[in-house]
């Protein structure tokens, strides 16, 4: 059950726009009840691996709902992204399938370009 009171994006006009679909920020109500996540990987329940970065990156995304659904929330209850990716020819193909998933108010997000 949401509350009355919603997240609500920070976008600074004196701030550079974001480079995504993301916010600079967001505020929270006072009394908002959070839900936190462990890290999610791109491996399925059954241990098998996707082949392409867009099936992993889905993974993720379809865990992270089951866990905000099993705390009573939604994607749009996400107010901050944390990711990461082995190359950086990863990066929009994972952009592309975070879009797909961040509801509106748009969470704030980082994307780390990692290589071990």
């Amino acid at each position: 059950m949401r509350s009355i009171a919603m997240n609500r994006p920070l976008v600074p006009a004196s701030v550079r726009a974001p480079f995504g679909r993301y916010s600079h920020g967001i505020a929270v109500p006072a009394g908002s009840r959070f839900v936190y996540t462990s890290g999610q990987l791109g491996v399925r329940a059954d241990d098998s691996v996707p082949e392409s970065i867009e099936e992993q990156a889905e993974v993720c995304f379809e865990a992270i709902r089951a866990i905000l659904a099993e705390g009573g929330m939604a994607m749009s209850d996400i107010v901050r992204l944390s990711a990461f990716v082995t190359k950086r020819e990863d990066m929009r193909r994972y952009m592309s399938v975070r879009d797909r998933y961040v509801g509106d108010p748009l969470p704030a997000s980082t994307l780390y370009i990692v290589t071990g």
